[in-house]
């Protein structure tokens, strides 16, 4: 493989979310389930969920899915991809001002609503830019070209002598004039509009694409006037709260006084399966009659391995992956052995879960934060026995997500409380809730075996990850001989898709073991790592950061209370190289103070939101490599509080300088994701650098420094 082809690999295994059971499963009446019968042969079956970003399986959308122009020259885009904080919508509306040849704010998008639009699958593995945004292109050009040709025929001219600006035509005769607001008048062409065929411009020719764009829709978000999922009211709505066990691995036996609930100011209380919940007319009273529903219930409760014991645990139930070898390993040589680990931590977005569930004459409507709009319906249609049809979901702009909002679990229960009352139910979890219920990104144990040749080249590589995943197991560098594993074990919490997957995990890993192999080799880091490199990207990448960072003077100029480190890495097509100085207390403290970071994701879309994404990356980094880590014992998680669990605070970022690399040569790539996967092994190796202390653990803490 090319070393600028992009490494892709869906669905990741790490994606555990994606093959989980239904959250619950709830009793059909006789009426309901003779209505969903119906007459004929019934033939029940359950298809893995098709994640939303899979390529191929999707037909092209026509100009009629992608567009709708009004008569005033509105022009509305539809796309099923979610603003979730990460500049979709911005990008997006980019491309189609792009083809379309008309101001950004002359356009509305339509997005994340499965009645209306093309399916252009869920947001997550970076695939809006590679994937839709040539998709919304392709639709808009082909309006473009549709205006032309009709404007051509219209006044009797050739539309090759005609171009499109600011939504008008232009090379007409004088007098003449025809934009997209004439072209809205004109249904039947509009109707035979087909994108295939249609050239794209290249980046070269772009006036929007390619150029620093402020965030659409920006102002409202700062002011406060952006409706989130947690904002939606809907007439006569009802508040939902949901019954959670009182610990993991605890079942719903039974509940002895439901009507404890119902006497409580008109309360409707609901107990279905494993499900249990009540509704009321505001989220107090909701609350209030949940803690007396608690009281009534009996559960059986199962034993839960703790944090403590966790990666002894998934070390233990390690199961037999299936190894990817390549090469002879040569005879001789020093032998290396290190085992990393990383710890389960949260996703943390500013919004928790939230949804308002709607039922009107046999249809649903939901409005949730998620990903994964059609994924969700799905999710509905198959929990509740309905047609696909009869279920739609819209996703307003949302706060956050981060890989965390896969899942529909709570669509699913605002749902079942909205057909019990006979009214819309707002569901939202607690912080608590979230911390708790929502899925995690794994924990690992990731051993680590390397062979030093005579000439202190790599001769042999094994990388084996247990529970946290394989993206991004490969090794970019230049080995002859590589193994690479990875082994499911028995998890005790709920885990799944997070910013990056497991690729942070697997970089934290080979990147500190190549610094630990440089130093056995008595190198500097950075001239070990490029003797192993090929990749021209990688190698650019690297070369930049260490530039600006001032590698060479830093890497010498060693003492106890100060250090650098770099590192480097590939995924999802991407390339990213960092650079870290940590500062050392008395105390055996560390503060980091200064990142560098260099990333490459082919040809920039935005240049302003791209160094927005790549500086968010680095800062949520911070919270995994310096604190976050969820910590549980019999059953509970101990820190499912923003008080007890430390994200980054603004005394932890660093002074950040970003260096974009822009190649247009190349085909363009995801970019939110990569550039979260360097910094951890950079501050890991900065901290050997200055103290000689070798880190092996995320997050990392200062007793690990201490103890050395």
């Amino acid at each position: 493989m090319s070393d600028l082809a992009p490494r892709l690999q869906f669905p990741e295994p790490e994606r555990y979310e994606l093959s989980e059971p239904p959250p619950y499963v709830f009793q059909l009446n006789r009426r309901e389930f003779v209505q969903t019968l119906g007459a004929g042969l019934l033939i029940s079956m359950v298809l893995p969920d098709v994640f939303g970003q899979r390529r191929g399986g999707r037909a092209e959308a026509t100009v009629q899915d992608r567009l709708h122009i009004a008569t005033d020259g509105t022009i509305t885009v539809f796309t099923s991809k979610v603003e979730v904080g990460q500049g979709s919508r911005t990008e997006l509306a980019m491309a189609a001002a792009e083809e379309l040849q008309v101001p950004i704010d002359r356009l509305k998008l339509t997005m994340a609503d499965s009645a209306v639009g093309p399916n252009d699958g869920g947001t997550a593995g970076s695939r809006t830019t590679p994937d839709a945004v040539p998709s919304v292109r392709r639709g808009c050009a082909a309006a473009r070209q549709l205006l032309l040709e009709t404007a051509a025929r219209k006044f009797n001219t050739e539309a090759a002598k005609l171009r499109v600006n600011d939504g008008s035509v232009e090379g007409l005769a004088q007098g003449e004039s025809f934009s997209y607001a004439d072209l809205a008048a004109d249904s039947e062409s509009l109707k035979a509009a087909n994108p295939a065929g249609v050239q794209l411009k290249s980046m070269g020719e772009c006036n929007v694409l390619g150029t620093p764009v402020s965030k659409v829709g920006g102002r409202e978000v700062v002011t406060g006037a952006r409706q989130y999922p947690s904002d939606i009211v809907r007439p006569r709505m009802l508040y939902g709260k949901v019954l959670r066990a009182p610990t993991y691995n605890s079942q719903l036996v039974k509940i002895e006084h439901l009507d404890a609930a119902h006497k409580q100011n008109g309360v409707i209380a609901v107990h279905d399966g494993n499900f249990a919940g009540v509704v009321a007319r505001n989220s107090y009273l909701a609350e209030k009659a949940l803690a007396s529903l608690a009281k009534t219930a009996e559960w059986n409760s199962g034993s839960h391995v703790s944090s403590d014991q966790l990666f002894e645990h998934l070390q233990a139930h390690a199961q037999n992956g299936r190894a990817n070898k390549r090469g002879e390993s040569a005879p001789g040589g020093r032998d290396f052995n290190a085992v990393y680990t990383v710890a389960y931590i949260q996703h943390a977005p500013m919004e928790a879960r939230a949804a308002v569930a709607e039922w009107e004459d046999g249809k649903l409507t939901v409005w949730t934060g998620t990903q994964q709009p059609g994924g969700v319906r799905d999710s509905l249609a198959r929990t509740f026995q309905l047609p696909a049809e009869k279920v739609r979901v819209i996703v307003p702009d949302t706060g956050g997500a981060f890989g965390g909002k896969h899942s529909g679990e709570v669509a699913i229960e605002a749902a079942r409380l909205a057909k019990e009352a006979g009214r819309p139910v707002h569901v939202r979890w607690t912080r608590e809730e979230e911390f708790t219920w929502a899925y995690f990104r794994p924990a690992g144990v990731l051993p680590i075996k390397a062979t030093l040749g005579a000439d202190n080249r790599i001769t042999h590589w094994e990388h084996v990850n247990i529970n946290s995943g394989g993206s991004a197991l490969d090794t970019p560098y230049d080995i002859a001989s590589v193994s690479t594993e990875f082994k499911n074990s028995d998890a005790p919490l709920r885990a799944g898709s997070y910013r990056a997957l497991a690729s942070t995990a697997n970089n934290f890993a080979r990147e500190s073991m190549m610094d630990e192999l440089a130093a056995a080799a008595d190198e500097d880091p950075l001239a070990f790592r490029l003797r192993h490199l090929q990749n021209e990207r990688i190698r650019n990448a690297l070369l930049a950061a260490a530039e600006k960072f001032g590698w060479d003077a830093r890497w010498k100029k060693r003492s106890k209370t100060s250090g650098v480190g770099l590192s480097c890495g590939t995924e999802k097509g991407s390339v990213v190289a960092c650079c870290a100085q940590v500062d050392i207390s008395d105390q055996g403290a560390y503060k980091v103070v200064e990142v560098v970071e260099a990333f490459e994701c082919g040809p920039i879309m935005n240049p302003r939101n791209l160094k927005a994404q790549v500086e968010g990356a680095i800062i949520q980094g911070l919270g995994g490599a310096m604190r976050e880590e969820m910590r549980f014992k019999n059953g509970k998680i101990l820190n499912a509080h923003f008080s007890k669990y430390h994200v980054p605070r603004f005394r932890d970022v660093p002074a950040i300088t970003t260096i974009l690399l822009d190649r247009r040569d190349l085909p363009a790539v995801g970019a939110g994701e990569t550039p979260i996967i360097g910094i951890a092994p950079a501050i890991a190796n900065a901290i050997f650098h200055a103290t000689g202390a070798r880190i092996r653990s995320m997050p990392i803490r200062n007793e690990a420094i201490r103890s050395a």
